[in-house]
């Protein structure tokens, strides 16, 4: 039996809610973790419609990329759209979970997906995530070394770019005296103890240290084990929002924009002035992004693709960058079908549609 608590962990396995940014609202909004999955309706935005979908279609929860409640609701009268969806959802037993920015952050997430229709290679996060790693020290004696190691990288630590298990280990000896009270692993109470040990540090993202301080303490054989924690300067670069890739052959700014027209289905694309540079490397962020368009030009890239931007936006790099902006929705629209494997691949027993609603507001004459 699926729960939707199970259907949530398997997307925040994927895009675990910590990484998503400070005023977003992402995870379960509304309905029970512990209600059996009857079917996952997936879509962009949340809408009437499509909670009148979900209900036609017996699916009890509905996951989306945007939420359906970014601000707190002081009142439940129906007065808008998000409050009848909400008061719709429940009457019906229907669940509202959103994967936001997080999704958008992770390695294979919303922007991986749009650089894969774009058949970018060699694809790297365009903006890493800064003050998001801690390093861990942790001192072990030589005979439980591997125990400790093996119970740290289980609980998140060692991972460094494509390369998991990293640690850096140097052998020395320790000093204690266990004092009256004491339980010591070895030594003797009142005596002055050395210990041959390994110091053992790695790294680990900052969201999972009270998981990793509780396996430390669990596998560690001392009563009370020597460790410190210390945050990191270093960005985290297989986290962040963006990402920056080539295509696999140059080609004219014009081909590239007609290919992208055509690719997202976009109603009109708004550009700046054609540099008359040939494109091949390509940078881009779905929805909002505006404001990584320098990354893009640091990044080396000759066009940056955005779902939204400002009137000033364009004049600030008219001539340097190819600032090609195709609409939030559109830019986004394939976030379900990432949504769909993480599902199926974990739940493939679980009924999973996609809407056949375009939640899409903007219309083009």
């Amino acid at each position: 039996m699926v729960k939707i608590k199970d259907i949530a962990n398997a997307l925040e396995m994927f895009a675990p809610l910590p990484l998503q940014e400070g005023f977003d609202n992402s995870g379960l909004q509304v309905g029970l973790t512990e209600a059996e999955v009857t079917g996952v309706l997936l879509c962009l935005d949340v809408t009437e419609k499509v909670v009148d979908e979900a209900i036609a279609s017996g699916c009890n929860l509905i996951v989306s990329h945007h939420p359906l409640i970014f601000s707190p609701l002081k009142r439940i009268t129906g007065s808008n759209y998000v409050e009848r969806c909400v008061l719709k959802a429940l009457s019906n037993g229907i669940a509202i979970y959103a994967s936001h920015t997080n999704m958008d952050s992770v390695h294979g997430g919303v922007n991986y997906r749009i650089a894969q229709k774009l058949g970018l290679q060699n694809v790297r996060i365009l903006a890493p995530k800064g003050d998001a790693l801690l390093k861990l020290s942790v001192y072990a004696p030589v005979s439980h070394a591997d125990a400790v190691r093996d119970a740290l990288f289980a609980a998140g630590c060692g991972n460094i770019g494509n390369y998991g298990s990293c640690s850096y280990n140097v052998e020395g000896f320790g000093t204690f005296k266990a004092n009256e009270g004491c339980n010591p692993f070895c030594g003797e109470l009142g005596e002055l103890h050395r210990e041959n040990e390994v110091r053992i540090d790695t790294v680990m993202p900052a969201y999972v240290k009270n998981k990793v301080v509780s396996a430390l303490l669990l596998a560690h054989p001392y009563e009370e084990p020597a460790y410190d924690i210390y945050p990191l300067k270093n960005t985290w670069d297989n986290v962040g929002l963006g990402v920056v890739g080539e295509l696999p052959e140059e080609c004219d700014e014009l081909q590239f924009l007609e290919e992208l027209k055509e690719k997202f289905a976009v109603g009109c694309v708004r550009h700046t002035s054609f540099t008359g540079r040939k494109v091949q490397r390509v940078a881009l962020c779905g929805g909002s992004g505006a404001s990584f368009a320098d990354a893009a030009l640091s990044a080396g890239a000759q066009v940056y693709i955005t779902g939204e931007a400002r009137y000033h936006d364009l004049f600030n790099y008219d001539g340097r960058l190819l600032l090609a902006v195709i609409g939030h929705y559109e830019s986004e629209q394939f976030t379900m079908e990432v949504f769909k494997e993480i599902i199926n691949d974990r739940y493939p027993s679980v009924t999973v549609n996609t809407t056949t609603i375009n939640t899409n507001p903007v219309n083009y004459l």
